[in-house]
């Protein structure tokens, strides 16, 4: 028989070991989040763009974190009413409660990143990021979260609280933010877009005329990935913000469940209602509305996810995905604000939405004096209010000012021909896509060179080409590349150009849609193949790219054959056809 081992640890002990242990998966769950942003923002930019929003999605995460340690959180005590020192991270020893906080101030951050896309300097972004990390969101949680008290359910004991109290008839009612769906989501939502509308739009985002062009992202998978992956990060938000398992008898797993199943319903929501949206304007389902939906739902639903009856769930989360396809018009359309990411209608106006809605979807229990009556009504909204007013206040104040400076320094955007060319390349200095890598068939050399007699070095096979030079000219598909370059080497071609281009021939135009706004797709993408021969016949080089280029169906492309009428080499002057 097995006798019993004493346990060695009191009841109070093991909860604070289990609530820290659920503190920290939680912590880990949303910091995956970033994974999701970093998807999410590079597939809905261009792709000379990509790597800038994956640095700065790191750097954000790198800076970001560092700086709240340090710095913010004894800025959010001090702020609080407490000590600056006491407060900070690095000297008062909570770092479980330091981390949950700084998943939360960095999902703020981020946000951020996908407004002002394909044009901020990178400098310019950090700099931010850094005021951030170090002010303006710990200001905010000072105003409305007790300091340090990230999974409180909400509580409020600063500005917000104060301001509420002394109003007339509202004394009962307190701001309530559950998650962050105002705190974290509605502030990183109102800094893009500010931040967008300082910045000003990306070149050829508006013609002369204020008329917008469509300008679509380069990856519809990244962005649904990136949505997928931000939906199931979103969980450690709004459920693992019921992070006490010490409850008194009051119920976790009541909390835990609401929190869970009005998440869900709110998610569901949101893309069923930006799905109807588009269906109704354009006839179809528009993809990255259907997306940008499902994360407006969970916006709108974060600040007020235990308080919410399942048919307010439903309510909120519809209204939250009907309303960004009419926000993200607004902004872009009448205000001219590029908003590359949609971050305002799917973060900013939907948890501005969430917020004010808690009252009206709330369980009677969640209002004050614990009745649904008009009166308790009219109190909490007067309290949500209050409190999204400030957190948009001060939010729309400080980026304004910092980005503003940073404009009037010229260190905001970067140059008309950094933009043109892209930021991967003038802020990194890298391709994302090096497109004319080798193919799956491995390295293929296409400068069959041999050595004559007398030395002389020769480019190709030294077949006679009538004496003349010519140029072989191939469109080809982009995924035929690898092939034609293994052809071309077959027949001994020479040294070969590729360039990336689009046109039109007798392949037919298709329409496109970019966030339910259509488009036409007249201009195809090919790669262009050139190859100047001299001693092989350009009609093998181009019999080649013809045999190696086809698929048989329409768009398979063209070969031309061009007489040049001279050549010259630079290195050592000699023209003609030993030039070649």
């Amino acid at each position: 028989m097995i006798d019993g081992v004493v346990l060695q640890a009191s009841a109070e002990e093991m909860t604070a070991a289990i609530n820290e242990t659920w503190i920290l998966t939680v912590t880990f769950l949303i910091f995956f989040m970033h994974a999701g942003f970093a998807m999410l923002e590079s597939g809905q930019v261009r792709s000379k763009n990509v790597a800038n929003q994956l640095t700065k999605n790191m750097l954000t995460w790198a800076v970001g974190v560092t700086v709240f340690f340090v710095i913010g959180t004894g800025i959010e005590a001090l702020a609080s009413g407490g000590g600056f020192i006491e407060g900070m991270a690095a000297g008062s020893g909570n770092y479980v409660g330091w981390l949950y906080g700084a998943v939360f101030a960095m999902t703020a951050a981020t946000i951020v990143s996908g407004a002002v896309a394909g044009r901020a300097k990178l400098r310019a972004y950090m700099t931010y990021t850094f005021l951030l990390a170090a002010v303006i969101y710990p200001v905010i949680t000072a105003f409305t979260w007790a300091a340090g008290a990230y999974g409180a359910g909400g509580a409020t004991t600063g500005l917000v609280a104060r301001i509420t109290g002394a109003l007339p008839l509202v004394e009962q009612a307190a701001f309530a933010d559950f998650a962050g769906g105002m705190i974290v989501h509605g502030m990183g939502g109102i800094a893009g877009l500010t931040a967008a509308a300082i910045l000003g739009p990306r070149m050829d985002r508006y013609d002369g005329d204020g008329s917008v062009n469509v300008i679509p992202g380069h990856s519809m998978t990244f962005a649904v990935l990136g949505t997928l992956m931000l939906c199931f990060g979103w969980y450690g938000f709004n459920v693992g913000t019921a992070a006490a398992f010490d409850t008194g008898g009051s119920g976790i797993e009541g909390t835990l469940g609401q929190a869970a199943m009005t998440t869900t319903i709110a998610m569901a929501m949101g893309a069923v209602g930006s799905a109807a949206v588009s269906l109704l304007r354009s006839g179809k389902v528009d993809t990255l509305y259907t997306a940008n939906g499902m994360l407006a739902g969970l916006a709108a639903i974060t600040a007020i996810t235990n308080t919410t009856h399942w048919l307010g769930a439903f309510i909120v989360g519809i209204l939250a995905g009907v309303q960004l396809p009419i926000v993200f018009d607004f902004v872009s359309e009448r205000l001219g604000i590029d908003d590359v990411c949609a971050v305002f209608p799917v973060h900013g106006s939907a948890g501005v939405l969430g917020a004010l809605l808690m009252p009206f979807v709330a369980l009677p229990a969640a209002l004050p004096g614990e009745v649904f009556t008009l009166s308790s009504v009219l109190q909490q909204f007067v309290a949500q209010l209050v409190g999204v007013v400030i957190i948009g206040g001060w939010t729309l104040t400080a980026t304004a000012v910092v980005w503003y400076v940073l404009k009037l320094s010229g260190q905001a955007r970067v140059s008309p021909e950094h933009e043109r060319s892209g930021l991967d390349i003038s802020e990194h200095g890298t391709n994302t896509y090096p497109e004319f890598g080798r193919g799956s068939s491995g390295p293929t050399a296409t400068d069959g060179g041999y050595v004559e007699d007398e030395g002389i070095v020769r480019p190709d096979g030294g077949v006679a080409n009538d004496g003349g030079i010519k140029m072989v000219m191939g469109f080809i598909r982009p995924d035929k590349l690898s092939d034609v370059k293994k052809g071309l080497a077959e027949v001994g071609a020479p040294s070969l150009t590729v360039t990336n281009v689009s046109g039109r021939g007798s392949q037919p135009a298709k329409t496109g849609q970019w966030r339910g706004e259509e488009y036409s797709v007249d201009l195809h993408q090919k790669v262009k193949v050139e190859c100047i021969v001299a001693d092989i016949p350009a009609a093998d080089v181009a019999e080649a790219i013809q045999a190696a280029g086809k698929t048989g169906e329409p768009g398979d492309g063209k070969v031309f054959i061009l007489p040049v009428e001279g050549a010259y080499q630079i290195r050592t002057g000699e023209s003609g056809q030993s030039a070649v």
